[in-house]
């Protein structure tokens, strides 16, 4: 037994998946049970491999356990749009399950590992188990928290702006699941990947870099970005974490039959 399901049997929370659940809602034995069961196994995948192809049909969920993918859709032009970036701890196939057709691809950025299951069983523990269907619905939240970002950033936010909250949101969802320090993080994305999911040529992309760094807001050392004002890189992104509440606890009206 590897991963997720390891890290479940022992009702622990170094997996990332079960770090953000966590997050949200509390996992008694039962519960680590119920996952660990659930799971198919772990998959390792390489770099450029497609996970989903847009125009395919999905039926898996895939928990992100090592490594880096990314959302895209190619346009008829052949001009690529990366929707979002997916780090440890996220699910593959949302939404790309959950329609009859994918109209999206994913793909491998690095090697990666995930931890899969079917997606009629996740949804027939959730019959069993709401507490597993609240905390979809939560994660769902987040990524739509993220796109409404996105959507700001290619409409209103500057080169130099995007840049700082790509920056920023991409630390914060690795500091999540405790895959980044406090003062910064190993940036896994190639410059083609960040100038296709800021609308930005490489070119220019490079400048806002450099920019960045004569600003004193960042230092950057063989793909590890250092934040040197954290505070002023957020005043300039007007970067906001989008810190979800969590999960209510459920609540008994008293009242008798």
């Amino acid at each position: 037994m590897q991963g997720l399901a390891r890290a479940i049997q022992d009702n622990q929370s170094d997996d990332p998946f079960v770090t953000r659940l966590g997050r949200y809602t509390t996992l008694g034995p039962a519960d680590f049970h119920a996952l660990r069961l659930l799971i198919e196994g772990e998959v390792s995948v390489k770099k450029r491999r497609d996970l989903v192809v847009d125009g395919y049909a999905y039926r898996k969920l895939s928990f992100i356990k090592e490594g880096f993918a990314a959302r895209y859709k190619v346009l008829r032009n052949g001009k690529r749009q990366i929707l979002n970036v997916l780090v440890p701890g996220d699910v593959v196939g949302m939404p790309g399950s959950f329609v009859e057709r994918a109209a999206y691809s994913v793909i491998a950025l690095t090697d990666m590992k995930l931890n899969v299951c079917a997606l009629d069983d996740f949804i027939a523990l959730c019959y069993r188990r709401p507490k597993f269907g609240l905390a979809l619905a939560w994660l769902a939240v987040h990524e739509a928290n993220i796109y409404a970002d996105h959507i700001i950033d290619l409409g209103r936010r500057t080169s130099i702006e995007r840049l700082a909250h790509f920056l920023l949101e991409v630390h914060s969802r690795l500091a999540t699941v405790h895959r980044a320090e406090a003062s910064g993080f190993d940036l896994p994305f190639s410059q083609e990947v960040m100038s296709d999911a800021l609308g930005l040529s490489v070119p220019h992309l490079n400048r806002m870099f450099s920019q960045l760094r004569t600003d004193r807001l960042i230092s950057l050392t063989a793909r590890h970005v250092k934040f040197t004002d954290r505070k002023a890189l957020e005043l300039l992104a007007h970067f906001q974490p989008p810190n979800l509440s969590r999960i209510p606890p459920e609540v008994t009206s008293g009242r008798s039959a």
